[in-house]
Parts: structure tokens; sequence; C-alpha cells
């Protein structure tokens, strides 16, 4: 949760810093570009997410909706899987591995929604506020479906190094009952800003625990199906999605993301390097 470039903008970091607006979600930018992406494989997943990094404008948003073609294991940016998780391993069990441009620990996407913000973030400003910004709106949302979500208030540091993602939920991520609903990462890339994380619509991260590198069953996280048990996968996405462009409205104006033959082609400069057995075993 480090950025990879640095730079300076000084006026803007302090005009937003000494902002009057008390909501965290006010700090962010008012025009969205919303995109309903559907299921592809996990290279191409974390490309995408990569280049909307790569292709931040001044003032404007990206919120994207995305699944998964196959149950896929994502690596976190620095995290240390070599010795831990096999190619062998990864095949016996029926599982897809990438590794994604930003950190945290492994996470099995299969039965989940899957979101990723990217905007503008001065440098000078934390990425602490930008994901409690992002982490409101979320949290606005899900309440309105009826969940009683709450911020965590953490505990034990979170290391990229040790139990799987959804083992305990980090401070301000979105828990129900103590279990984490959503897991979320993030990385900066000089004035850019990306977060994308997982909802769970079932829990399935014990299909981890045997390469977990803990004792036992990793506890319980939260998920919508039990949680919202008359509604089936379809419904709950549709809700999911409707709530949260809603809530992104109160931020700002929200238009459809248009795939543009440029952007197309930047697409495809991303993808060899989330392809790369050298990227996905680097750790």
């Amino acid at each position: 949760m480090r950025s990879d470039r640095t730079s300076a903008a000084p006026d803007r970091s302090r005009a937003l810093v000494q902002g009057s607006e008390s909501r965290p979600e006010a700090r962010l930018p008012r025009h969205w570009e919303w995109w309903e992406d559907g299921q592809h494989d996990g290279v191409t997943n974390m490309a995408t997410d990569d280049a909307l990094l790569a292709t931040v404008r001044a003032g404007v948003g990206s919120w994207r909706w995305y699944g998964w073609a196959q149950p896929t294991v994502s690596f976190g940016r620095n995290e240390r899987v070599v010795g831990r998780i096999t190619p062998t391993w990864l095949a016996d069990a029926g599982l897809a591995a990438v590794r994604r441009p930003t950190g945290g620990r492994a996470l099995l996407h299969a039965r989940e929604l899957t979101y990723s913000v990217t905007m503008p973030w001065p440098q000078p400003l934390s990425w602490r506020l930008a994901y409690d910004a992002i982490n409101t709106v979320l949290l606005d949302a899900l309440r309105t479906l009826g969940l009683p979500v709450e911020r965590s208030a953490g505990g034990v540091p979170v290391t990229p190094d040790g139990p799987v993602c959804f083992d305990q939920p980090a401070a301000g991520e979105l828990s129900v009952a103590g279990g984490k609903l959503v897991g979320s990462a993030v990385w900066r890339h000089g004035d850019g800003y990306l977060q994308h994380g997982s909802i769970l619509l079932e829990d399935v991260q014990a299909r981890l625990a045997p390469v977990s590198g803990s004792d036992g069953p990793p506890p319980a996280a939260a998920a919508l199906r039990p949680l919202l048990p008359d509604h089936d996968d379809d419904t709950l996405r549709q809700r999911t999605y409707a709530a949260t462009r809603e809530r992104l409205q109160h931020v700002g104006d929200v238009t459809p993301f248009v795939v543009s033959d440029a952007w197309t082609a930047r697409l495809a400069s991303h993808r060899s390097r989330f392809a790369d057995p050298a990227w996905l075993w680097r750790r």
C-alpha cells in the first residue's frame, strides 16, 4: 500500500486536506465512469485494473464490476508464495492463479462480486483517506440491502506474508458480526490510486486451507447468500450494483465506461506483464 513512483502536488493536496467536508467520500472525484464488465480470466482482470490505473485522468474516477471465468487464486503484489503454493497444487485443486498489482494476501475468487476503483489521488494525500472514502460508498450501499455492515477496528497488523486474505479483517475493512464481508487491496502509481476487492457471495476460502500457512481452517467469513438467503446470485449482483451506483450518484455524475479501440490496444499492452510466469512466481 505504497507508491511505486513519487510526485508532488502541494496545491491540490492542500485544497483537499483543508476542505470542510466531514464525510470521507466528499474527497472523491465528481465524475465517474461505470463499467459492468462481465467475467474474464485472471490475467485479463488484473491487466484491466492496471490499465485503468495507468490512464487515470484528473477529476474522473472509474468504478468497474467484474467476475471470474474460472476459480482463480490471486496473490498479493509482494506476497511470498514460492515454496508454499506450487503450480502442481493449483492444477490438482482445479484453480488458476494470477498476481495482483496491489498488496495483500492470497484470495480465492469464485463465488463473489468483484469491484475495482481507479481515480486520481495526489501523492501527499494518504492512501488511507481514499480507502476510507471508497469503503464509505460500499458501506452505505450494502446497508441499503439490509445488512448490518460495520467497519472493522482491526487487530494484529496484516502483513503480506501470512494467512489468506479472508482470515481476518484489517482495520477499516467491512465486516458483519466480526466476519470479513469485503476484502480489499490498494496500490498507488504517481497521482493515481487503485483499490479493488471482493464481496463474497459464498465463503469458499476453505479451499485454500492446505496452503494457508495457519493451523486449522480459516475463520468463517461473512457472505451475501447466507445473510440474504431469499435472493439468488443474480438478484444479489443486481441489487448490489444498483445500490452502489445510487450511492455513487450522491458523489457525482455517473456515465458508462466506453471501450474504444485505443483502450483495447492499451489493455493488450498490459496483459503481457500479468501473463508472465516471472511475475506470477516472483516471490
